[in-house]
Order: structure tokens, then sequence, then C-alpha cells
């Protein structure tokens, strides 16, 4: 069964048995996949959800994938992969100039699909650790949880949604931005903000407190977040950034 962590793929193509096979292939090998048949609901999902890899076909009826492609580098850095026709070799050379990082052609081999979409998420992975795409983070990924900037979501492991304060929600945020590194409440105060909105002795404690309840499976005896005596609160946890 696909977790909810797992990579977020979106598949844009008009042909629905395109779209069934990539979701049923992609999904029974361990990523979560969406589906789209436009431009528009590919810009809703997008805005929505927390994507990882976008598969694009370039001939959706009464659409330009180039000019879809365009407009979805200028909404988000997420890697392409274009689906393209066997003799359009024109559409290839223009789409891997705009920036696609790979392309594959119809009809296509689903275990070949699978390698590739593998191979560029890897390089994003990579990539990720990179400073200068800072500005562009979309969701924080730790241990099984999902913290969704632009929803302001936080997703369980096992995929239910968690409501969060703006307090609380600031302050992970903070905390996923440094993750395994101990933090005073007064750089927490700064860096979340929380001082804008509530002024009074010990917030951070409070929100800490709040934010156990709702993560810890023992708020009791933390394990994601550390209080670390004297010094502040850690979260004890890797953290994937998704851009």
């Amino acid at each position: 069964m696909t977790t909810p962590t797992a990579p977020h793929i979106l598949v844009i193509d008009d042909d629905p048995s395109i779209r069934e096979l990539v979701v049923e292939y992609l999904g029974d090998n361990d990523l979560r996949v969406s589906a789209a048949a436009s431009g528009r609901e590919m810009f809703e999902l997008i805005d929505r959800e927390a994507i990882d890899l976008v598969l694009l076909d370039l001939k959706l009826p009464g659409e330009d994938g180039m000019q879809l492609a365009r407009a979805l580098r200028e909404r988000a850095s997420v890697p392409i992969i274009f689906l393209t026709g066997r003799n359009e070799e024109a559409d290839r050379v223009m789409g891997l100039e705009l920036g696609a990082d790979d392309y594959v052609t119809k009809p296509f081999s689903p275990r070949e699909l699978l390698a590739r979409v593998r191979a560029v998420l890897r390089r994003y992975q990579v990539q990720a650790t990179l400073p200068e795409r800072d500005n562009s983070r979309r969701a924080f990924r730790f241990s099984g949880w999902e913290l969704n900037l632009r929803t302001r979501r936080l997703v369980s492991p096992a995929g239910v949604s968690v409501e969060l304060s703006n307090g609380e929600f600031s302050l992970l945020g903070a905390m996923c931005r440094a993750p395994q590194r101990v933090l005073s409440r007064d750089q927490l105060l700064s860096m979340s903000r929380l001082h804008e909105a509530e002024v009074y002795d010990r917030t951070i404690d409070v929100q800490i407190r709040r934010l156990r309840l709702k993560v810890e499976v023992d708020s009791a005896n933390p394990m994601l977040i550390v209080t670390e005596r004297g010094a502040g609160y850690l979260l004890a946890s890797e953290v994937e950034t998704l851009y």
C-alpha cells in the first residue's frame, strides 16, 4: 500500500487509458499518483497539493503543451517529464530547451517510465540541499509527517489532516527549517514571528506543548520535539524539503 508521504506524481494526459495505466503502475511501485486531463486541472492540483514531479502530455486537445510548460515553470520549481509522440523530435528538443528534465515517447514501457521518474526524483533530492532554492519551499516531510506550506496543512503518517493554529504552524515550520539543531526560545520566537501575534512570557513553551499533543505518540515522553534543558528545543528528525 502506498504511504501518504511517498513522492507525489501528477500525470496530465487527455487519454483516460494512459492516465489509468500510469496511476496503477506507479501506484503499485510505492508512488502516489494524481491524474488530470487538462492544464486547468493541472494547476488546480498544483495549487492544492505538494507535487514532486509532473508528467505532462505535450499534445492536449486545444492546448499548447509548450505554453503549459512555461506557465508551470513560472509557478513552481517542480521537475517535468514530457510525454510525446515517437516522431515529434522538434517538440522533444524544444521541451528540453524549456527546462524539461526528461521525456518519454508514446507508446512507452511502464518500466521505463518508472525508471525515468525515479532518476529525476533522485536528482531533485540532491538539488534540494542547495541554499539558493530556499525561497521556493513548498512542503516539509519528517518522520512520516508532511507540512504543506501552501495549504498550511499537516498530514499524519496515516494520511490524516491535522489542524494547526497559526502559531503552531509557524513554530513547526521554523523547526523544520533547522532540523536536529537546538534552538533557543528567542531564536524560535524570531524565526516563527510568534512575537508579532502573541506577546507573553513562555509563548514557545505553550506552543510546544500543543504541538506535542498533535504529533507525538506520547506527548509526556516526546521523541520528535525534544527539550534541551537550559538551551531550548529541537526537532529530532531528518527533514526532506520539497520545492
